[in-house]
């Protein structure tokens, strides 16, 4: 397991590499001048020119490529051109917000997914399992735009059940910082909780038909037991990969949820700095979450062996 763990952590540097100069070549190839948007329309050729050498735009493509990867291989993520904030500091208290988002919208995700999932299993091709699929097709297909505003428009304008928009931080008032979190995490978890319903369906569906269930059926075992113990226990390891896969999902659903909402994270940072053109900023958001997301798929692969004992590396 640690020569496992040792060759996927090495076989992750190169896909960072790779990540890291699409995003670059990407972010250089936007149209417009950021000297312009930093100093203004009304800003001199002069002034512009100086600010070019400041921020190191005057140097060749490579050059910026290399100092910025330099840079990172050092724990350096550079600076805010607009503010000059140190990048570590701003991401970290951005991240906090998203990673608490993220963790919400999960939780919502699995406790509403599995359940419905196993329950669409067991009541197949009955009322309850068509059900269960027309309101997973219906959170598939709705944008989360959409979603995030027609949560909005009942719980919180006429209902007023809960806070439209906004941010509590946690250490402030935990009791309305979840208040707050409820409807941005029910947006982004519903596509996650649909996905992860019509897998733990399928999954079950496939254990229903082995042998060692039927077995378990013969031997006059509850139907509960036999679910709950022996069937899902191996249904739920294509499950944990389908929610792995869903976290990248859920990191680019944040862009949006977290602008409608006004949450400070990082979705809002990206988009603020991608308007403004702060390109150091867009690069250091976007490239913690690549890192954030292979990661994590790591995690799930490391969780086959556990679930499932016959698994190895």
């Amino acid at each position: 397991m640690t020569g496992y763990l040792i060759r996927r952590l090495l076989q992750l540097i190169p896909v960072v590499l790779v990540v890291s100069l699409v995003l670059f070549l990407l972010l250089r190839l936007m149209p417009g001048d950021p000297t312009l948007d930093i100093l203004g329309q009304e800003a001199s050729p002069a002034d512009r020119a100086a600010l070019r050498a400041e921020l190191g735009l005057d140097a060749p493509m490579w050059r910026q490529f290399t100092d910025w990867i330099s840079g990172i291989a050092r724990g350096d993520l550079g600076a805010s051109w607009l503010t000059g904030e140190d990048l570590g500091t701003v991401l970290g208290e951005r991240l906090t917000a998203t990673a608490e988002l993220g963790v919400i919208a999960l939780v919502f995700a699995l406790f509403v997914g599995v359940p419905a999932g196993i329950l669409a299993a067991v009541k197949r091709r009955t009322p309850t399992d068509s059900a269960l699929n027309s309101a997973g097709l219906v959170a598939l297909s709705a944008p989360h735009f959409y979603l995030a505003a027609l949560l909005i428009l009942v719980f919180g304008l006429w209902l007023k059940w809960l806070p439209p928009s906004g941010y509590v931080p946690f250490t402030e008032d935990p009791v309305e910082n979840l208040r707050h979190m409820a409807l941005p995490a029910a947006t982004i978890g519903s596509t996650i909780a649909a996905v992860t319903m019509r897998q733990t369906r399928a999954a079950l569906l496939t254990c229903f038909n082995e042998d060692y269930i039927r077995t378990a059926e013969a031997s006059g075992l509850s139907r509960r037991r036999i679910v709950g113990v022996y069937a899902l226990r191996n249904a739920v390891v294509p499950v944990v990969t389908v929610i792995a896969l869903q976290i990248g999902a859920l990191m680019s659903a944040t862009v949006v949820t977290e602008t409608v909402f006004t949450i400070p994270g990082m979705g809002t940072l990206i988009v603020n700095g991608i308007f403004s053109r702060d390109l150091p900023v867009v690069q250091g958001a976007v490239l913690v979450v690549v890192v954030f997301v292979l990661l994590v798929n790591l995690l799930a692969d490391l969780t086959y062996a556990w679930l499932d004992p016959r698994i190895t590396y």
